[in-house]
């Protein structure tokens, strides 16, 4: 099959639903609106009736489209494997033509263009400028005869030192009750804000989050291994892709894992709230 050919030459010729029919047909069946998957997916309510429609070349090639596929497939509840394995099949495999604009694509993660931290450099200078004066200033350096010595360097010779604090009567110091680290967690954690951490340690799933006045704090896919902490005085606020792949921890409490995997899920958190909001 040649690559630019319309929709209706593009559907199989058994009498079949068509890939963009059976996911039609699985929303529907979901009681969802096309505008309900683009929000779930983030994919553009206008590329999502096209792919409904069995129009595959507005996604921007063949490895944009499969995603595409493999996210409403899984926002509507079906298995996205055998749907690939038809696309591919049908598409022979070949790269759909890339339109000179770049289309949005929810499971692509866009770098981040760096640029120099002018502001952290100028901090790093004034640290250094402070502690050559400092340390300038303790060691004394060409300080005259007579001068009465900085505080900083202790008290004179025959002056009688003060008992440490922190050494017992008998001089032997006071030893040091272990830490629990799940405590320390959880006491690190501020005890007026509601702070969420998320992670996938299987696999990759598209994650929002927003605080309590709807700002986006993370619109974008968290590859394996990765993680990420937000925080907000109120609420957070998270849209998971995939929640059977993310592992949520909020106020330094894990939340236990009891989602499906491909399942979207919407969950909301509060300050001291370790369950579900």
């Amino acid at each position: 099959m040649s690559i630019g050919n319309s929709p209706a030459e593009e559907r199989p010729s058994d009498d079949g639903p068509s890939l963009g029919e059976t996911l039609r047909r699985a929303r529907a069946k979901a009681g969802l609106r096309v505008e309900d998957l683009s929000a779930s997916t983030r994919i553009r309510v206008p590329l999502v009736q096209a792919i409904e429609n069995d129009d595959f070349s507005q996604c921007g090639g063949t490895v944009y489209a499969r995603g595409h596929l493999r996210a409403l497939a899984r926002a509507v509840g079906l298995d996205p494997e055998p749907l690939l394995a038809r696309y591919d099949a049908e598409h022979d495999g070949a790269p759909l033509p890339t339109p000179a604009a770049p289309l949005f694509e929810a499971e692509r993660i866009r770098p981040d263009r760096r640029r120099p931290n002018w502001t952290a450099a100028m901090v790093a200078a004034i640290v250094a400028v402070v502690a050559f004066v400092g340390f300038t200033v303790v060691s004394g350096g060409d300080e005259p005869a007579g001068t009465k010595r900085h505080a900083a360097e202790g008290a004179p010779a025959g002056d009688s030192a003060s008992p440490s604090p922190s050494a017992s009567p008998s001089g032997s110091p006071s030893p040091a009750s272990p830490a629990n680290p799940a405590e320390s967690a959880v006491a690190a954690v501020p005890a007026d804000k509601v702070t969420v951490k998320l992670s996938v340690p299987e696999r990759r799933s598209w994650v929002s989050v927003k605080d309590h006045t709807g700002r986006s704090l993370f619109d974008g896919v968290l590859e394996q291994g990765q993680h990420k902490t937000f925080t907000d005085a109120e609420q957070v606020d998270l849209v998971l892709g995939d929640a059977g792949a993310v592992r949520v921890s909020v106020n330094g409490k894990p939340i236990a894992d009891k989602f499906r995997p491909g399942q979207v899920q919407r969950l909301s958190y509060t300050k001291g709230n370790p369950s579900e909001g």
